[in-house]
């Protein structure tokens, strides 16, 4: 476990320079580059200018929950690492082989919904010990927000749990070599834990709970040093975590593309049944090459996309996200009445949820409101879009 945490803190480091990096390059600008050769240093520069930084406390502040709320934020970011499996077996000379993973959990999916779960105490308060309005309007927004994005997750992760009847996630790895990877049975499920993931993790476009313009921070607005640092490891651990969540259970975690097993390829056969420590380090950069692609993508919808109002976050998850995952999970109950789970009757009915829950969504938009709504038609007759 303390060999991991220091992989994850270093991946975390250089996962913050590859975000400035990637903004640069989206930006046509050259990025950090004067700390060490090409900026790899600059990890390093930041965390010295963090600890160096005044640790300023306001008098007003809640100071035992104020300086516990840092701490839940990154300590539930860490611990989610615990039950995802990054390879197989591996034989270490030991009685009996090792998997490579922390703890290989019964429960794992449960698991990884219970942590992410707790993620919401730190940042309700945070907001609420800071004795500020926008940090406490922040903090609300992020317990509304991640608590409505549970529930279609939730939905999504079950649509799996039905198809595979596994809750162990290196099970779910191993039915994926064996039959296909979820992502092609449902790709609706798929990309509804995809929306759900910037939602839990508070990436743009999701980002209301801290946005500038509207909280200055959000509910670290009056943290500083490295008790708002400890914020951003959070964030960026989160952002892995959730990664390496979505390349196990749609992905086939350490199988290299679909339907590779049944090819009989000597090298992959090796790479899948070889129990030796080379064959470990091959599954553990399959998947940890997925999960970069993941946070690639992350950063590029940040720079991507414009950020809506709080009140479409919401509408988005209530009238599109939910109805649209309790009709997948019907459905998808049905095709294992029927033993055609893993047919093409699957991707179809997601097919049909997602065009449907697009059409629901489309006819529940609201006529315009505020200001507009009051004012006289154009030509006698009144415009609806979306808001």
């Amino acid at each position: 476990m303390v060999v991991l945490i220091g992989i994850i803190m270093g991946c975390v480091a250089y996962a913050i320079l590859l975000e400035r990096k990637v903004c640069a390059w989206l930006q046509d600008r050259v990025g950090p580059n004067r700390a060490g050769p090409l900026g790899l240093l600059q990890p390093m520069a930041d965390g010295v200018k963090f600890l160096l930084k005044e640790d300023f406390t306001p008098g007003t502040v809640d100071r035992p929950l104020f300086f516990l709320a840092p701490c839940i934020a990154f300590t539930v970011a860490m611990i989610g690492f615990a039950v995802i499996p990054w390879g197989g077996l591996v034989d270490l000379g030991g009685p009996e082989p090792v998997r490579v993973q922390v703890a290989s959990v019964d429960i794992g999916l449960l698991y990884i919904l219970a942590v992410g779960a707790m993620g919401v105490y730190g940042l309700v308060l945070a907001g609420w010990s800071s004795n500020n309005k926008f940090s406490f309007y922040g903090g609300m927004r992020a317990a509304a927000q991640m608590l409505s994005y549970e529930i279609p997750m939730g939905l999504a992760i079950l649509v799996v749990v039905l198809t595979t009847g596994q809750v162990r996630l290196e099970n779910i790895v191993e039915y994926q070599m064996q039959s296909t990877w979820n992502v092609l049975l449902h790709p609706l499920a798929f990309l509804i834990l995809l929306v759900t993931a910037f939602a839990e993790t508070n990436r743009l476009p999701f980002d209301l709970a801290e946005s500038e313009q509207e909280l200055i921070g959000g509910y670290h607005t009056e943290y500083s040093s490295m008790k708002m640092a400890l914020f951003f490891l959070g964030e960026y651990a989160h952002l892995i975590t959730v990664s390496a969540f979505m390349a196990t259970l749609f992905f086939g975690g350490w199988e290299l593309f679909p339907f590779s097993t049944r090819l009989g390829w000597g090298w992959l056969d090796w790479i899948y049944k070889s129990q030796t420590f080379p064959a470990a380090l091959c599954q553990f950069a399959i998947v940890f090459g997925k999960v970069v692609v993941f946070i690639l993508f992350f950063m590029w919808v940040r720079w991507t996309l414009v950020r809506p109002r709080f009140d479409q976050l919401m509408r988005f998850a209530w009238n599109g996200l939910v109805p649209a995952g309790i009709a997948l999970v019907i459905l998808t109950s049905l095709l294992l009445y029927k033993n055609a789970a893993e047919s093409i009757w699957s991707p179809l009915c997601n097919a049909a949820v997602f065009a449907a829950a697009v059409l629901r969504f489309y006819v529940s938009s609201p006529v315009i409101t505020g200001r507009q709504a009051h004012m006289p038609p154009i030509n006698g007759s009144p415009t609806r879009r979306f808001e």
